[in-house]
């Protein structure tokens, strides 16, 4: 178990599947009151807490309370509901996990303006969003308080024809560390996950396809992709007073893909 995690409270945005499912069910594990945000997965997010609430007790949380909560991270005002919701029931809020985020393929060149404007709106100005009310909602009753930002090793490998999605992880890492900077003397640490390939429904495509699979092992010096509950626990670490020292990092997640997988063998320069 992590240190200072039990009888906290977390909310995690995107969390009716994949890595921000994992998350919130790790954290309920770990004694945290759980606000599942979602944008339309209802079903999912129902899940996520049945789980989330079938592991704390079974890890001896039987406290442990739940909460579904609909918004969309792209919208002002449902980032400010949310939050509303999350402070009204649990009275506080201790560990902002901003998990949502989408992504939209197209040829640089011909990416519709309005499609690179939805990927940055959730992807970056919504963490920023909620980083922003959770930070106002500290400060104003002098608390600390945790974010961790779901970014991607798309923080600084470049990714042809997700052109607005690595934009918004680039952003997400300077979001990261200027967050931590300006508010490490109110003793709010802010840091990130950078997960590699990772085994969820959104990479369906290629989980499911040998073939598609085997060339994204290809590039990973491990040669498997991570799973949800490797970031679930990195987001733990971090979230966690084992971690007390820690601000304005990303934590790189990703089996060495990061470690310029094709230059394993020597060659001549």
């Amino acid at each position: 178990m992590m240190k200072g995690l039990a009888g906290k409270t977390a909310l995690i945005t995107g969390a009716s599947s994949g890595i921000g499912q994992a998350i919130a069910i790790r954290l309920a594990a770990e004694g945290c009151n759980i606000a599942v945000n979602y944008r339309k997965d209802l079903e999912g997010a129902k899940t996520t807490e049945s789980e989330a609430l079938k592991q704390a007790k079974a890890a001896g949380h039987g406290s442990v309370k739940t909460l579904s909560v609909q918004g969309d991270a792209s919208k002002e005002e449902d980032v400010r509901n949310v939050c509303r919701s999350v402070f009204d029931t649990f009275g506080s809020l201790d560990i902002l996990v901003n998990n949502a985020g989408i992504q939209s393929e197209y040829a640089s060149h011909k990416m519709p303006t309005e499609k690179l404007d939805q990927v940055l709106a959730v992807n970056l100005r919504g963490p920023y969003l909620y980083a922003r009310e959770a930070i106002q909602r500290w400060l104003e009753q002098d608390q600390t308080g945790t974010i961790i930002n779901i970014s991607s090793v798309h923080e600084i490998i470049p990714r042809p024809q997700y052109l607005s999605y690595s934009m918004s992880k680039g952003g997400m890492g300077n979001l990261t560390k200027t967050l931590a900077l300006e508010y490490a003397a109110q003793k709010i640490r802010v840091n990130a996950i950078a997960p590699g390939a990772t085994v969820t429904p959104i990479n369906e495509d290629w989980v499911d396809d040998p073939d598609k699979k085997a060339v994204v092992e290809s590039h990973i010096p491990m040669g498997r992709p991570g799973t949800s509950e490797e970031m679930a626990a990195a987001t733990a670490f971090l979230a966690s007073d084992e971690a007390a020292y820690i601000t304005g990092q990303t934590l790189y997640i990703d089996g060495g893909l990061t470690l310029y997988a094709d230059f394993r063998k020597p060659w001549s320069a």
